[in-house]
């Protein structure tokens, strides 16, 4: 694992009440502080703030953002600003996601149907593999983060080192990149694809676009080329690199016939729980559905939804939460909650929406009950991940909830811009009389020769003052 160190590239220094905030937020983090508000006004800097705070305390940071827009935003400023560290973007990778449902007022059942942006995917591999290789990594996320990814030590398990002198098979190393869902493709060589013709096999990652040519003499790996993939020019000629799996969710083979056996034994117990409420239409349709599925996963090793036996396949007990991003961080670590009075409430509410969609589809003979422990995390399960891993959390808001408030050791204020600039008072008047006192006002702002902005409630109330006023 690479030990750099955080260290901002800018010209800019802190100004107004930044300094202030750094060196509070810094001591508190030092001082092992759980939770720490920054309570910061527009403009304030305070993405700078939380910057300089990451440089002096050194500790591998998630930025959680309440949508993809702000968490885009936040990802290029600190892009920007560490430029010789790992910034990573883990977002939903969905451009289209309709998830699985069953409507049983209307008997509609609704297949899951989604597009995936391969770009965002790459970004998400990125974001894991660097947590992997380094500890100066910020990863930029949004809600995601909550959802289940898959167990690390499977994903990282899936890794394989190649050097050059190494003996290995062209056979076996074709087999690996299979078994870790890599496609073989001849004819395009894109993400996530491997083509083999004689003794060169070239591989794309799923998390770079960059092309790796493996040459072989014999069993032996004779050299090591990265490509770039665009103009097919030579990058480097390492010794050595690391291939990562393809997907994040991955089992192993040797695991399957128990795997089957434990899906098989909770589909009887289900089927005789369906019989005894005389549910005969909703034991067949799951039967139909999960051998079918069985059938799937003993011969291709996976199946169309095989996320919903997670648990199963985990060996996780019921009821217990699923791996995520944050297992994916090593202990010690900071949590920042940007805009925290949107996004904790949006945390919040993941768990509730999807544990609802899940009890029907259950209740109706569509899924195993399993499926209900392929989820968010809980808010409670999402705060004892963090404490695991002993992080400390740092809420960013203009109006912080009383929930931020009181769960924080200190509340650090930034009020005065780095420019200095305050925000306008605001002078509330009576509503009587108010439109003589917009005249004086308006002819007091023409003899400065300037101008006047009025804003109304609705269209019409502005038709009407701009009539009056002519």
């Amino acid at each position: 694992m690479k030990h750099n160190l955080f260290k901002i590239n800018s010209e800019m220094k802190p100004s107004g009440d930044q300094p202030k905030a750094i060196e509070a937020l810094s001591n508190g983090i030092i001082d092992g502080l759980d939770s720490q508000v920054l309570l910061g006004v527009t403009g304030s800097g305070k993405t700078f703030t939380i910057a300089n705070v990451i440089q002096k305390v050194q500790k591998p940071t998630l930025v959680i953002a309440h949508n993809k827009t702000l968490a885009a935003q936040l990802y290029n400023e600190f892009k920007e600003l560490f430029p010789n560290n790992a910034v990573e973007y883990f977002i939903s990778y969905y451009d289209y996601y309709q998830p699985e449902a069953y409507i049983p007022r209307t008997d509609t059942y609704i297949e899951k149907s989604a597009t995936i942006n391969d770009e965002i995917d790459r970004l998400r591999h990125n974001a894991t593999r660097s947590l992997y290789e380094r500890d100066d990594v910020i990863v930029v996320a949004s809600v995601s983060c909550i959802y289940g990814l898959g167990l690390p030590e499977n994903y990282f398990r899936g890794t394989v080192t190649l050097c050059v002198g190494q003996e290995i098979t062209r056979k076996d190393l074709l087999t690996y990149l299979t078994g870790v869902r890599y496609e073989r493709n001849d004819v395009e060589l894109k993400r996530s694809t491997f083509r083999a013709r004689g003794d060169v096999i070239e591989i794309m990652p799923s998390y770079e676009k960059v092309i790796n040519r493996i040459s072989f003499f014999g069993d032996e790996i004779e050299s090591i080329t990265r490509i770039d993939s665009v103009t097919g020019e030579i990058i480097e000629k390492p010794s050595e690199i690391v291939i990562y799996p393809a997907v994040h969710y991955l089992s192993y083979d040797e695991e399957t016939d128990e795997t089957l056996d434990l899906i098989r034994q909770e589909l009887n117990n289900r089927l005789v729980e369906l019989k005894n409420e005389n549910k005969i239409v909703e034991a067949q349709r799951l039967s139909q559905r999960v051998n079918y599925d069985i059938e799937m996963i003993k011969e291709m090793g996976y199946c169309s939804g095989i996320e919903n036996y997670s648990r199963i396949i985990e060996r996780r007990p019921a009821g217990t939460p699923p791996a995520t991003l944050l297992d994916y961080f090593n202990e010690n670590f900071l949590v920042v909650v940007d805009e925290s009075h949107v996004t904790l409430p949006q945390l919040k509410g993941m768990s509730f929406g999807d544990r609802a969609r899940k009890d029907v589809l259950v209740d109706f003979g569509f899924r195993l009950p399993c499926a209900v422990d392929n989820r968010p995390l809980t808010f409670e399960e999402f705060y004892d991940k963090i404490e695991q891993k002993h992080g400390q959390k740092i809420y960013i808001s203009a109006t912080p909830a009383d929930f931020e408030k009181n769960s924080s050791s200190q509340i650090v204020e930034q009020i005065i811009r780095p420019t200095g600039l305050l925000d306008p008072e605001i002078d509330v008047r009576p509503t009587i009389g108010q439109v003589n006192d917009l005249l004086k006002e308006i002819d007091k702002t023409t003899e400065k020769g300037d101008r006047t902005l009025v804003t109304t409630l609705t269209k019409k109330m502005a038709e009407e003052l701009s009539n009056y006023l002519q």
